[in-house]
């Protein structure tokens, strides 16, 4: 399938055919919708729904429509533990449902892996070459028969406790108070010939530029780094990959990641702010410092403003998944709604947007002896 192709309820071809082949080993359409002979489909009522339920189990954005992302959760899905050599290749790590379920058993053998995301990264490897050594297996952190063999002969010693957790929540206590000294990666969403959401003059790649500039300012003021992921300049081509942009927040060593959003629906009345933290319930794991700046971020601007609270949610984007920090995607408004857009519009909002955002940075740091009420934290208080 293409990369750049989108499929959705109407649409028919082989690339149909491949999709309902992949929801039907799944399980998520019966048996017999399976193609039979010529690779021909066509994308039905039900197809529709099972790409839906599929994409609310897996924590990505329910439409119905299958893109880059619902493609590649789908290619990942079909694979388990024992179908294929597992091993770590720094430039395009693997990826899949067997990756999550080597994780959860070796954090269930007492192993730390870190998080369960179903990627094959560096702590996935020092984890297992720790186990190898420990059952007597050759240590080269390759997930080939004789380590599947050990897998299956070993039960699980350890229940409960979430390490990467602690370990997330025991960095943020050791990085201190004050916000001098840290890095934070500030995102605006699109970029290039991507611009986003549009709402009449306005468009998500500019404000978003400006929303994360205005943070940018504020956070240096506090005597924190920033640094934005992208400039200004409307070139042709794409902006950077959500991949792209983690893989620059991880290879600068970022205490935290902001990414910056609008909303667009059809129906111009939804409206509302809302935040995302990396999160998978098929997987079972969440990142529980990314919920927790999540929330900070979610109710500083909600006190601050009058957009609609759409509260915290969970999800398995490829930008909150990828990253090694606490990361947040902040859904500021909906430019398809007047009322939101009207307010994304005034510099002064965005202004108290950036405020509230950098406040929630602060919190985040604050023992709870020394937090502040939300909503009332400014930024004099932040400054080194």
């Amino acid at each position: 399938m293409s990369s750049e192709r989108t499929f959705r309820r109407g649409d028919q071809g082989p690339a149909v055919a491949e999709i309902r082949s992949k929801l039907a080993v799944l399980g998520l359409v019966p048996d017999e919708e399976r193609p039979q002979g010529p690779l021909s489909a066509v994308f039905d009522d039900l197809t529709d729904r099972a790409v839906r339920a599929f994409q609310q189990e897996r924590g990505i954005r329910v439409d119905g429509i299958v893109g880059p992302t619902t493609y590649h959760a789908l290619d990942e899905a079909r694979w388990r533990l024992g179908d294929r050599i597992l091993f770590y290749v720094p430039a395009r790590l693997m990826a899949g449902d067997d990756v999550a379920a080597l994780q959860q058993r070796l954090l269930d053998m007492g192993f730390d892996c870190g998080r369960v995301d179903g990627l094959f990264g560096v702590e996935t490897e020092q984890s297992l070459r720790e186990f190898q050594r420990n059952v007597g297996v050759v240590a080269d952190g390759t997930c080939g028969p004789a380590t599947f063999k050990a897998l299956n002969q070993l039960t699980r010693t350890v229940v409960g406790g979430a390490p990467h957790a602690m370990r997330e929540s025991e960095a943020i206590n050791r990085a201190g108070p004050t916000l001098a000294g840290k890095l934070v990666i500030v995102d605006p969403g699109h970029g290039g010939s991507d611009h986003g959401v549009a709402g009449g003059p306005l468009h998500e790649d500019d404000l978003m530029y400006d929303l994360a500039s205005r943070v940018e300012g504020r956070l240096t003021a506090t005597g924190s780094s920033a640094f934005l992921t992208r400039g200004p300049d409307r070139q042709e081509g794409s902006g950077p990959s959500d991949a792209d942009r983690a893989g620059f927040a991880n290879a600068a060593g970022a205490d935290l990641l902001i990414s910056l959003h609008v909303e667009g629906h059809p129906n111009p009345a939804a409206s509302g702010a809302t935040t995302y933290f990396y999160g998978n319930d098929r997987y079972g794991h969440h990142s529980a410092m990314g919920l927790r700046f999540a929330s900070l971020v979610q109710r500083e601007i909600c006190a601050r403003t009058d957009l609609v609270d759409c509260r915290s949610h969970p999800m398995n984007w490829d930008l909150l998944r990828r990253t090694r920090m606490p990361a947040v995607r902040i859904e500021t408004g909906y430019l398809t709604n007047p009322g939101d857009a009207a307010r994304l519009g005034d510099p002064a909002f965005r202004d108290v947007l950036a405020e509230a955002i950098v406040a929630a940075v602060q919190r985040l740091y604050l023992p709870p002896d020394q937090d502040a009420e939300t909503g009332f934290l400014r930024i004099p208080e932040l400054r080194a």
